[in-house]
């Protein structure tokens, strides 16, 4: 317990002591919230105003409007960074491999199982470090300009934070397993960083999709991170449309629109659900992460 206790310290340290690395992975959701707020709350915001008020004729206080638009973009937000993130905390895991630390730790007393169990929780603890920077930051964003959410709702995000940053780092450690280069890290950062936003349906709702890739989407379980969120952050400012008169059917159309409602082939996904599949899809990969570990143990044993 001590060895590992102190690998894990040594894998934190040594993240925080590449400052590039470390600014690197902190700019990243102050970037994605600059984008966002330049570029996509003006969208959100027409999207919402088309089908709330021109598709039913409601007229709602424009604090509510800037309170559901918040959560939509901090929703997305965090929905990307704690993914992307976790592929940028856990180069360390292949840099080891690049420099021949990994090989030197094989044939020291260190049992075999020991630094990959250190590679993943220290990546959970340096993502979700970085995860609360842009929650704090969105938190801020959101009061700013509409605060509708519950203290519950606070807590929700959270939780929804920390499974996806375990879900991330599940992801990237059975990746990054594979690769021994960093043009290999250089390559899969990009692609991850550029194609999860599409399809978790943060940057776009999955309603606004082909039909046809909406059922591919449908089995991806970033989706379903994406749609736990969504639902936290904007379920205040979905009250207040209610008690301002919003008729509940127009306010359900709005949860479809942001992919608050989920669907798999047309069947509703209910939020028990969404944790379900999110949990056990963590589990999963956790157990392909260390069946790759003890494949390679037994190999490099023969």
């Amino acid at each position: 317990m001590k060895t590992t206790v102190t690998l894990i310290k040594r894998n934190i340290k040594l993240f925080f002591a590449d400052k590039g690395l470390f600014f690197t992975s902190l700019i990243t959701p102050a970037i994605l919230l600059l984008l966002y707020v330049t570029f996509l709350e003006n969208v959100y915001r027409d999207s919402f105003t088309s089908i709330l008020c021109d598709g039913f004729g409601f007229s709602i206080s424009e604090e509510i409007i800037s309170g559901f638009v918040g959560g939509q973009l901090i929703s997305s937000l965090l929905a990307v960074t704690c993914v992307t993130v976790s592929f940028c905390s856990n180069m360390l895991m292949v840099q080891d491999k690049i420099t021949g630390m990994t090989s030197d730790m094989l044939v020291t007393p260190v049992k075999k199982h020991i630094p990959p169990i250190s590679y993943y929780v220290a990546t959970v603890a340096v993502t979700f470090f970085i995860s609360l920077i842009a929650v704090a930051g969105g938190f801020v964003y959101i009061a700013a300009i509409g605060w509708y959410l519950s203290f519950t709702d606070v807590l929700l995000i959270l939780l929804d934070v920390f499974l996806l940053v375990m879900f991330g780092t599940a992801l990237s450690s059975v990746i990054n397993f594979f690769l021994s280069s960093q043009g290999q890290i250089s390559a899969v950062g990009s692609i991850v960083s550029s194609c999860y936003g599409f399809i978790c349906g943060a940057y776009m709702p999955i309603s606004q999709f082909p039909e046809w890739l909406q059922k591919v989407i449908a089995f991806l379980p970033g989706t379903y991170g994406t749609s736990l969120l969504r639902e936290h952050a904007i379920r205040g400012s979905l009250s207040a449309m209610s008690e301002a008169g919003v008729s509940a059917e127009a306010v359900d159309a709005m949860r479809d629109a942001v992919d608050c409602n989920i669907y798999f082939f047309e069947n509703k996904v209910e939020t028990w659900q969404s944790y379900f599949f999110l949990c056990v899809t963590v589990v999963l990969l956790i157990g392909a992460y260390v069946a790759l570990n003890f494949v390679k143990k037994k190999g490099k044993t023969k």
